[in-house]
């Protein structure tokens, strides 16, 4: 799998896949005309480019994914974690929760992330 980042315009133009997946290609080019105001060539030219770095595939004429909205978010995240903070989650968290107050809810989740991990 190619890069896992996505710029500005190419998150819109996944959104509107994830958000209406599965989707035929027409209908994917009637939206981001729509939504982009693209050309057919131009969601085509990117849908290309997205399924080529594996994120979606346009079997048939019906475009969806290969990685979901969060499994996409997950690869991001470790890839961050991994070339910011040398693979270290709690080094993550640290730098995380040292810039933004976690409130109890936040707190309490991870407490149950945590305790389902432990528990198998």
């Amino acid at each position: 799998m190619e890069e896992l980042r996505l710029g500005a315009v190419e998150s819109k133009f996944a959104d509107i896949i994830w958000n209406n997946e599965p989707i035929p290609s027409g209908e994917l080019v009637k939206l981001c005309n729509q939504k982009l105001e693209w050309k057919k060539s131009t969601t085509y030219t990117m849908l290309k480019r997205l399924c080529e770095r594996g994120i979606f595939k346009n079997e048939n004429g019906v475009v969806s994914s290969i990685l979901t909205k969060e499994e996409f978010g997950a690869a991001q995240s470790e890839r961050i974690i991994e070339d910011t903070f040398e693979g270290s989650l709690p080094a993550f968290i640290a730098a995380f929760a040292s810039r933004k107050k976690l409130s109890e809810k936040d707190v309490e989740e991870i407490q149950k992330m945590i305790d389902e991990i432990r528990e198998g």
